[in-house]
């Protein structure tokens, strides 16, 4: 059980796998206004920095699960490093269709709603883990910019125009469901650089490792490709967020 091989060698490197910074998620945590002892059940966690750093700075719990053993090793790591393994959890397991046990006070999925098959499935999936009252986090990307064209789309690396909403609409989508809108935090350019930009040393260097493997021409092609689309493209054509749910 692994995410796609590309995933896991251009971002073996990174320690948050979307275009969020470390500051970021800082400000995400304290809007939120979590007490000590929160429980939270991230679904497609990464690398868990997430968890990780809000068990060390607001004395969160909880539980994580993703498909790459990559990651889920890394994370385990991570909250090893933070001091906090004993309050946080990473699983390496599919994500799609888990319901935690034990109700939680925020469900999230940060940039992995493909696993209950795009937003409003992954938000009947979190709803299930949570308990009455609770928060639910999604993190999804957003056109800034719409394209002209499906070509314009699809240049984005993305395969239609409807593969996503803009801003208004994807806020008003959350409305749509039943849910407020509760708090938001926006990705910025910067943050999409780093997401991106950390991929192509990423990749460079595992291609001076691994110049016979049968995965080479892959990254090359990749590695390519990937600065140019990023600047033509996905920094002007791309927002993503993390919005903050509550049932109404």
């Amino acid at each position: 059980m692994d995410i796609p091989r590309i995933f896991t060698i251009s971002e073996r490197e990174h320690r948050i796998h979307n275009p969020f910074t470390p500051e970021k998620y800082a400000t995400l945590g304290h809007v939120l206004r979590m007490k000590s002892g929160t429980r939270i059940l991230d679904l497609g966690s990464g690398s868990g920095e997430m968890l990780c750093t809000w068990a060390r700075d607001h004395g969160v719990t909880g539980t994580s699960i993703d498909m790459s053993p990559l990651f889920t090793s890394q994370a385990i790591t991570r909250a090893e490093e933070l001091g906090v393994a004993n309050h946080v959890q990473f699983i390496h397991n599919d994500a799609a269709g888990f319901v935690s046990e034990e109700k939680c006070d925020i469900a999230a999925c940060v940039g992995a709603t493909w696993i209950a098959g795009g937003v409003p499935g992954t938000i009947a999936l979190l709803q299930q883990s949570l308990k009455p009252g609770g928060m639910m986090l999604i993190g999804e990307p957003f056109w800034r910019k719409a394209p002209k064209t499906e070509a314009d789309a699809q240049a984005c690396g993305v395969t239609s125009i409807t593969d996503f909403l803009t801003l208004p609409g994807l806020v008003a989508s959350f409305g749509e469901l039943g849910y407020d809108v509760v708090e938001m935090v926006l990705a910025d350019q910067e943050g999409w650089d780093r997401y991106e930009a950390a991929k192509w040393m990423t990749m460079r260097r595992w291609l001076e490792e691994n110049p016979d493997d049968d995965f080479a021409s892959d990254v090359r092609n990749e590695l390519t490709l990937s600065p140019t689309r990023h600047v033509t493209w996905t920094r002007e054509y791309f927002g993503w967020g993390v919005f903050a749910l509550m049932s109404r």
